[in-house]
């Protein structure tokens, strides 16, 4: 990665346990250079948001990144917090110092068009959470998709969901405004839950990074063990944790780690069981639907379907391990 030029990245987030992971990664990954970071409700509100992703880039020990604040809920619906999962306070109750800048003085959509525009090369957008800046992004200033060169979100899945049966929790919390980025005419890859839940830490790893003297390096441990995928055994060995929203950041670093197949994607809108649900076409050839009705345009999306664990494994470790 050292003889390239660093992926101008900018990553939005509701941070979040995984979104932490994910900060930590992009901070340290020298073939990425990280121009901002915008906050939107999701995992807490976005105060909590702004403060969790200051703390996390100060332990990691970053530059001074932009950090934006904004969307306070979805375009349609209220708020709907994941503390259960993420703690109290969104980083799982670690007790982490409150940091000690503030957020810029712009708003995150603001922040978004400025960067983006003012990049040099195409920026890359790495979502990690309900989609509502980026949609408030194209639909104000939708001469931004010029200099993105693609957009690789973390939501929806194929298979099974997890805020209802088939809803993943991104995009059920958002559903208009993940509808809005599928069309936004830009290259778009979808690291949904299919690929999400199989990238884990083996405890041993996550029980070396927790013994570690560096803040960002002891935080990634401390993280990856607020949410431990085995029951049982020694600590080190119940200290295993998923990578979860870090692997959309993987993808963006080291691409060959995923195998994805350009599928036709859309958002259930409708009330009801399905909203919020990622319907993949995978098809070989159209059903009687097209045969009866005809065909619709559809959004084509490079969704991924498999994973190189090891591999994302061990370029998560090789990163955040580094000074």
């Amino acid at each position: 990665m050292s003889d390239r030029p660093a992926i101008p990245v900018i990553i939005d987030c509701d941070t979040g346990v995984d979104d932490a992971l994910a900060l930590l990664l992009a901070v340290r990954h020298p073939g990425l250079d990280l121009r901002a970071v915008t906050c939107v409700a999701g995992n807490t509100d976005v105060d909590g948001v702004v403060r969790n992703t200051l703390t996390v880039l100060e332990q990691a020990g970053a530059p001074d990144i932009p950090v934006a604040r904004g969307a306070e809920r979805p375009l349609i619906e209220p708020a709907r917090p994941a503390r259960h999962v993420h703690g109290a306070d969104g980083m799982g109750d670690l007790g982490l110092p409150a940091p000690t800048r503030a957020p810029v003085a712009v708003d995150a959509v603001t922040l978004l068009h400025r960067e983006i525009l003012a990049s040099p090369s195409p920026v890359t957008l790495i979502p990690t959470a309900p989609l509502t800046n980026i949609a408030l992004l194209l639909r104000t200033h939708p001469e931004v998709t010029r200099n993105i060169e693609r957009i690789v979100f973390m939501g929806g899945a194929v298979a099974t969901g997890n805020a209802t049966p088939v809803a993943e929790f991104n995009v059920w919390h958002d559903p208009e405004a993940a509808a809005i980025l599928l069309t936004a005419g830009v290259p778009v890859t979808m690291y949904g839950l299919d690929v999400f839940l199989r990238v884990v830490v083996p405890g041993t790893e996550v029980h070396r990074l927790r013994a570690s003297t560096d803040p960002g390096t002891r935080l990634a441990g401390d993280l990856l063990a607020h949410r431990p995928t085995a029951q049982g055994g020694p600590p080190e060995a119940e200290e295993a944790g998923g990578l979860g929203d870090a692997g959309a950041v993987c993808a963006v670093a080291d691409p060959g780690g995923i195998t994805t197949s350009r599928l036709p994607v859309e958002v259930s809108l409708a009330p009801g069981p399905s909203r919020g649900q990622t319907i993949v076409d995978r098809r070989p050839r159209p059903g009687e639907s097209e045969i009866h009705e005809g065909t619709r345009e559809q959004t084509l999306v490079d969704v991924a379907l498999e994973v190189d664990v090891e591999r994302y494994v061990k370029l998560y470790l090789a990163t955040v391990e580094r000074p």
